[in-house]
């Protein structure tokens, strides 16, 4: 057994004690959650070289809310593209905290992410702060669309079948602020933890980012491949797949 191995093995084994000495847990994602159900963090994307403009443009920009209403159809393709992936399926981490909900110790998922995976493994309680790419709304009319209708309207950009408006994701793009209910539903259940984990992200974006600090339990947890701003104030630091962790500390028997 190589060191590394070891030193994850003896880490999962301290994380399975804290899961089973706390029954507030909450849990907070980014990106790597996802990336193990081979959904890219879209800040790796190459930005696109727009010949209108004759200028590129950063993955932030083409997800902005300007971009949206100036160039939808530069918008649609760049999200079709790069930020819905239909065919994507809950991996271990996913299921893990749905199986950590069923058992009544998780009390909340607050994620970043778009893709609707918590509740597709089965998650019940799941804040998405960004927004989700399953839920599609007219911007005249507000009629609903699920994904597969939204994918499927004519077109590249997407127009309303009833009235003829675009359809917009129900994503919270950049310019736009968040959702009030869900920011405090979100700070509430870190507030209120006794247990916070967080898995799969840098913590670099914000004001998401910024809800950790509202948390007032003992111990937290860090898993991540790589060094974050939080690290200095966890009881217990994973640099690994976010899946293999929480796959061993909660699916392996």
């Amino acid at each position: 057994m190589n060191n590394d191995k070891k030193n994850i093995d003896v880490a999962v084994d301290e994380l399975k004690k804290l899961i089973d000495t706390h029954n507030n847990i909450v849990f907070f994602g980014g990106a790597g959650v996802s990336t193990e159900s081979n959904i890219p963090d879209f800040r790796s994307s190459n930005g696109l070289f727009n010949e209108k403009l004759n200028r590129h443009f950063t993955p932030e920009q083409l997800v902005s809310h300007t971009f949206f209403v100036r160039y939808p159809e530069d918008f649609f393709k760049f999200y079709k593209d790069k930020l819905v992936y239909r065919d994507a399926k809950p991996n271990k981490a996913h299921i893990a905290l749905a199986e950590l909900e069923k058992q009544g110790k998780l009390k909340a998922v607050v994620t970043q992410n778009i893709d609707g995976l918590h509740q597709m493994a089965g998650n019940k309680t799941v804040y998405e702060l960004h927004g989700s790419v399953q839920r599609n709304f007219c911007t005249k009319c507000g009629k609903f669309f699920d994904l597969d209708e939204m994918m499927s309207l004519e077109g590249t950009v997407p127009k309303c079948d009833n009235c003829g408006a675009i359809v917009k994701p129900d994503v919270v793009l950049y310019e736009e602020g968040l959702d009030d209910e869900t920011v405090n539903n979100s700070i509430r259940a870190i507030a209120e933890a006794d247990l916070l984990i967080i898995g799969g992200t840098s913590l670099v974006v914000y004001p998401a980012a910024s809800f950790i600090n509202y948390y007032r339990g003992k111990d937290l947890v860090l898993i991540n491949k790589s060094e974050t701003s939080a690290d200095r104030m966890a009881t217990l630091k994973i640099n690994a797949p976010i899946g293999e962790v929480l796959g061993k500390a909660v699916l392996d028997k």
